[in-house]
């Protein structure tokens, strides 16, 4: 065979459904087979958007995304997509074409350094330079990025590479001598976290999207019921435990819940699974649950301790850890006052917001939540759009909620909506979106609509940048600068591309016209002119402590 059959095999061997992509001149031979093969292939618009679309069908469905692009600026524009799948942890193949190997180095037509530029947001890249390699760097890469932490992983592949031929052999095993993730939790250490959930009085289980990636959520219940807790997550971890149960919390952090907050800050003992304490979380490291030991549970060794100091790390997958610990944990521990005590939290400090006589884009959400009866796959774009997804939607299951975290990269939202809906084209998948950031992958409606991948766009129009106004506003004496934005007509836009627009002015038009898109087999955006100001509360401020809430109305 040559390359280009080679790694066409190859990917029909790794269960590989549909790749996103757009061709070039130095992937013609790959897509040259392509052209035959049983494999489906999305072409996006944009380099960028097939990277954000092989990320949400992976986040979805649980499977690797694949994305493919040609050599220099084709590749260069994956990088971003890239990026934002490393720092989510989220299991990719990205395939580039790359010079004839000959030319590397020489400044050829179309070169990139792609392997030195993707070097820090990948979990491992290749270079392919013999055909021979090929076959096993396939292989290679999809263990890398379905197991230990998963991430993204790059194959760079010269063209001559791609026509070059060797005979066919699949590697049945893959043995990499220096890279053997750790899977099951130290007996010694879980039996030592049985005995502190056993003697704490104000436990706080704290989740992350460790969880979900190791399909953990059972174990994680069953955790949280058998002590009992009170579950927090992180905004990775939304679905990994149902909104509505009496003992969630919500998501905690700079934009969390007040009583997720103050319960965290409160108690005795985390129990942290699969998450990272990143400092959106923490607030002020230093004042952070300043009474609590640490339990941390994650498959990353590096994680631990990296921002918070832990009592008693468990280096693992989080599911085979969970397992064994409920194993261990055989009474409830006595946290019946410190239930009582959240209860009060919750109490004390809901989220809420004024209605008025604009749309309120928290209403919009929650009407899109009873409209699907919380049965939608919700995507977001980045700032304001996805905060009120993450407080005002009640997630019940995992791999619902699909949202840049890491990165926070604007024009995600629309383009992992696409992804989803090809991994599931019977459910209804939502994005929440703003005016500025829908308009950086906006050109995806022309992908959306040629192949009929029919996704709901709630575009929350504010005419703002909203999140960077809302800190000028705050911190800047409303000094706005550059945050005004103007944007297009977005009901003509849609439909010039083939696409349904709606255009919503009035807070009682805001549930029909939801029903309206539902009801349509077409892409459609639902532009929502929302309050102009209104601002995502509660706010733990730049550098305070996570107690140190603003929680006015806007």
């Amino acid at each position: 065979m040559i390359g280009a059959q080679i790694l066409i095999e190859c990917l029909k061997r790794e269960g590989v459904e549909v790749i996103f992509g757009y061709p070039g001149g130095q992937v013609l031979p790959i897509f040259d087979r392509l052209y035959d093969a049983e494999v489906k292939f999305i072409l996006t618009r944009h380099e960028q958007a097939a990277a954000h679309a092989a990320d949400g069908f992976a986040r979805a469905t649980g499977k690797v995304g694949v994305c493919l692009a040609t050599s220099g600026p084709g590749a260069t524009n994956l990088t971003t997509g890239i990026a934002n799948a490393y720092m989510d942890s989220i299991p990719m193949i990205a395939i580039t074409g790359q010079v004839k190997t000959f030319l590397i180095g020489n400044d050829a037509f179309q070169e990139a350094d792609v392997t030195g530029i993707t070097r820090p947001i990948t979990k491992h890249n290749y270079l392919v330079k013999d055909v021979k390699d090929l076959a096993k760097v396939v292989r290679e890469a999809f263990y890398i990025a379905t197991s230990g932490r998963p991430g993204p992983v790059l194959i760079d592949i010269p063209s001559d590479v791609q026509l070059a031929d060797t005979d066919f052999i699949w590697p049945e095993t893959v043995n990499i001598r220096s890279y053997n993730p750790t899977s099951f939790g130290h007996p010694g250490q879980i039996k030592k976290a049985a005995k502190f959930i056993a003697s704490a009085r104000k436990p706080v289980i704290y989740a992350g999207g460790g969880v979900i990636s190791s399909d953990a959520s059972s174990e994680l219940f069953e955790l949280a019921e058998k002590i009992p807790a009170p579950v927090t997550w992180t905004m990775m971890g939304i679905g990994c435990f149902p909104t509505t149960h009496k003992l969630s919390l919500g998501m905690l952090g700079m934009h969390g819940t007040a009583y997720a907050n103050h319960a965290i800050m409160e108690s005795d003992l985390i129990i942290a699974v699969g998450a990272r304490f990143d400092d959106r979380v923490t607030g002020r490291i230093d004042a952070f649950a300043p009474n609590a030991k640490v339990i941390h549970i994650d498959i990353d060794p590096s994680s631990i301790s990296k921002n918070v100091r832990v009592d008693i790390p468990i280096v693992g997958d989080a599911k085979n850890i969970l397992i064994e610990l409920n194993s261990h944990i055989k009474k409830s521990s006595d946290t019946t006052d410190w239930l009582k005590t959240v209860t009060g939290f919750k109490r004390k400090h809901p989220l809420r917001y004024k209605e008025g006589d604009k749309i309120k884009p928290q209403h919009v959400i929650e009407q899109i939540y009873e409209a699907t009866n919380g049965e939608a796959i919700i995507t977001t774009e980045v700032g304001q759009n996805q905060m009120w997804a993450c407080q005002w939607f009640k997630y019940s299951s995992p791999r619902t909620f699909i949202s840049s975290g890491g990165l926070g990269t604007m024009g995600f939202g629309f383009p992992a909506a696409m992804g989803a809906k090809v991994g599931f084209p019977d459910k209804v998948v939502f994005d929440i979106a703003g005016d500025g950031s829908i308009q950086m992958n906006i050109q995806e409606l022309a992908t959306c609509v040629s192949n009929k991948i029919n996704v709901k766009v709630a575009i929350l129009n504010n005419g703002y940048l909203g999140m960077v106004r809302q800190w000028q506003e705050l911190f800047y004496k409303r000094r706005y600068s550059q945050v005004n934005i103007t944007s297009p007509d977005f009901v003509k836009l849609a439909e010039s591309y083939g696409a349904v627009g709606i255009k919503i002015t009035n807070p009682k038009d805001v549930r029909p016209a939801i029903d309206k898109a539902l009801a349509i087999d077409n892409t459609v955006f639902l532009d929502f002119h929302i309050e102009p100001e209104e601002n995502v509360y509660p706010m733990v401020p730049a550098g305070e402590a996570l107690n140190r809430m603003i929680e006015g109305l806007a």
